[in-house]
């Protein structure tokens, strides 16, 4: 089993990469760590339970983190998650203390004590705060991988920008500055690969006939998402970043791409822009490993087969999940 932290800011898709997550045996999650993104930190945290509770996984901790990001004011995403991140589902809160350690101090005790990979689904805040205080710390940091950024697909907030990096792009800047100083990688999900990544009517209809209760859960939390994707973008159905974050940690061949020095631009009208010097001008050395292709058949066919559950409790098989070629 893999060691790993998810750091995330609970959102629909962070909803349905936590879902992915803890179905699958290869992972021992030693905590939730949560940081305003898509929604407030502390909504995020309670998000991410509900998630849990539905999952019968509350043995898991969630640590609620930064409510701000480092520099710049920080502009929520619930016109896209709706008011309360999770599609205006208004699912029951679960009650329970939080820890009294907050996320920042989680990932650093952590870090501290072992060897642990982390998974980025929202605003690097908690890293850049860690790494800032104990940039040694990176070293303990198996891998990394994060859902931000984009080389040559557009934005989703700006022009240039993936929303994530763009939320706070001091705290990428910082994470991405600091592990070319250690010489190590960040690997770079960005929407170059997510974008390929929909969750359609089809799929979703297929979901409810396979598993009612997962289907129904996920029904609840993404009507919004794809009325806000069918709206803005004219897609029909909904991009779901995240899950693909935490598919390519269990499987690397999910994805594919390229090692590159990468710098994340901080100011103005190219705020949280990724600057990948794909054909290095720099002649720096790669602090980053950039995804750019993906096979999104075998990406759902992977996610349906860990998080559907047949009628005897056990669970479906890729190969069981064909239909998804023709869907």
């Amino acid at each position: 089993m893999r060691r790993v932290i998810l750091d995330c800011d609970p959102g629909i898709d962070d909803a349905l990469a936590l879902m992915l997550a803890v179905s699958s045996p290869e992972l021992e999650i030693l905590g939730i760590t949560t940081v305003s993104g898509n929604v407030p930190a502390k909504t995020g945290a309670a998000n991410a339970r509900k998630v849990l509770k539905h999952m019968e996984r509350l043995d898991i901790p969630v640590y609620i983190g930064e409510s701000v990001p480092l520099k710049v004011k920080y502009t929520d995403a619930m016109d896209t998650h709706g008011r309360d991140g999770l599609g205006e589902s208004f699912l029951p809160e679960v009650s329970g203390e939080y820890p009294e350690k907050s996320g920042v101090e989680f990932l650093e005790e952590t870090l501290e004590r072992e060897r642990t990979s982390i998974i980025a689904l929202g605003p690097m805040t908690n890293l850049a705060k860690v790494f800032q205080k104990k940039p040694e710390l990176i070293h303990q940091v198996e891998e990394l991988v994060s859902m931000g950024g984009s080389f040559k697909s557009h934005g989703n907030c700006s022009p240039v920008a993936e929303y994530n990096y763009w939320c706070d792009p001091h705290g990428a800047a910082v994470c991405y500055d600091l592990f070319a100083s250690a010489g190590k990688k960040i690997k770079m999900i960005g929407l170059d690969v997510t974008r390929k990544i929909v969750l359609t009517p089809n799929i979703l209809e297929y979901i409810l006939r396979l598993d009612k209760e997962n289907g129904e859960f996920i029904r609840k939390i993404t009507g919004f998402y794809m009325d806000f994707h069918w709206e803005y973008e004219g897609i029909v159905g909904c991009v779901i970043n995240d899950p693909l974050a935490v598919a390519y940690f269990l499987d690397p061949s999910m994805c594919s791409g390229f090692d590159s020095f990468t710098a994340v631009e901080t100011e103005g009208i190219s705020r949280g822009q990724t600057v990948v010097d794909s054909m290095n001008f720099w002649r720096k050395e790669a602090n980053s490993h950039i995804l750019t292709e993906t096979d999104e058949k075998k990406f759902m066919s992977f996610f349906l087969s860990r998080i559907l559950k047949k009628e005897d409790g056990s669970r479906w098989k890729e190969e069981e999940l064909s239909l998804l070629q023709k869907l």
